[in-house]
């Protein structure tokens, strides 16, 4: 049976950086401690003014094809996930495919998702090469979230960091793809949401508030209910980790490492335990970049492997969740 394979990994972060210590300067009744130890984050990198998410996709492109001695003409398919694209129309990958000089014989396409997004991106990508519609599929995650949160929102700007990863699926490579357990839940849409620059709410409305929990709510900027996302977390997480470890025939001992969309530490923390992983077969990398949404996934990926957290003959289970409700998991076996 074909196989598809994750070929290569390169991610790429903007230059400014945001530290606790500047947060901390304009919310001053935090401290760099209070910080640090609440989401286990102690800075992210932002990205510029005129910075877009197809910007930062080229950027980790350009370095893939550096690091990895990829050539573009080889790439026949580019995926894109971002929920902050440079246009409504037409989609970021079509004009990634002629920036990075893929050939005009490639499929290009985006798709709108969240903290997720990379194991959804892994089985569209997966599905393309065992089908034969593409050899070398391109797969980017890059996201602008900080250009969704409101200044005075000092929760989500703690939390979140800009970032771009890329990564080759092919009909070889060092990790093969194993089987996938997705899952959708649209009825907590509301707990994760920017309302307003799409069709249904087209117009900014430039409100504003505080919410029961004292968390900034505005119509034209990220709002998150942490609540909320922190139940549908402990609920769903464990079920998906579950359904993948049955979907690929494995026992959780039978994993070396655990990868997990990089949310906060608290909230990875109180599932490894409820998970009942040990510590060093559950993988961390937050502190100095943030939750970079879809890219979280690759970039822990990526610095596993440059670690040797993750070596060759391992195998990893990889599980993302988040905005939609939406949730997934997948084997890697390196």
């Amino acid at each position: 049976m074909k196989q598809a394979y994750i070929k290569a990994i390169s991610y790429y972060l903007p230059e400014k950086i945001l530290t606790n210590e500047d947060l901390v300067k304009e919310f001053p009744e935090w401290t760099v401690e209070k910080v640090a130890s609440k989401v286990g984050i102690d800075s992210r990198h932002i990205s510029a003014e005129n910075e877009t998410a197809g910007d930062m996709a080229e950027q980790a492109a350009c370095k893939l094809f550096k690091e990895w001695d990829i050539l573009p003409q080889d790439i026949d398919f580019v995926m894109l996930c971002t929920q902050s694209p440079d246009y409504f129309l037409p989609t970021t990958a079509c004009l990634l495919q002629h920036r990075l000089n893929i050939p005009t014989s490639s499929g290009a396409l985006d798709f709108n998702l969240g903290c997720s997004g990379y194991i959804y991106g892994l089985a569209l990508a997966k599905g393309l090469v065992i089908s034969g519609v593409a050899k070398n599929v391109l797969l980017i995650t890059s996201e602008t979230y900080s250009k969704h949160i409101h200044p005075s929102d000092k929760g989500n700007r703690t939390l979140f960091g800009d970032a771009a990863a890329a990564t080759l699926v092919s009909e070889s490579g060092f990790a093969k793809i194993g089987e996938f357990d997705l899952g959708t839940d649209g009825r907590g849409a509301c707990n994760l949401i920017v309302r307003t620059g799409g069709m249904r709410q087209e117009n900014k409305q430039g409100d504003v508030s505080l919410d029961e929990n004292g968390t900034i709510s505005s119509s034209d900027h990220l709002y998150m209910n942490g609540s909320e996302i922190f139940s549908f977390t402990q609920e769903n997480v464990p079920l998906v980790v579950n359904g993948t470890l049955h979907k690929n025939g494995k026992e959780k001992s039978e994993i070396d490492l655990f990868v997990f969309h990089q949310a906060n530490k608290y909230m990875l923390e109180f599932l490894r335990k409820k998970l009942k992983i040990d510590e060093e077969r559950f993988y961390y990398y937050m502190s100095n970049v943030g939750n970079t949404v879809s890219s979280t996934i690759p970039i822990a990926l990526r610095e596993a492997m440059l670690d040797s957290s993750i070596k060759s003959g391992n195998t990893v289970l990889i599980a993302g969740f988040g905005v939609g409700y939406s949730w997934g998991g997948v084997v890697l076996y390196f």
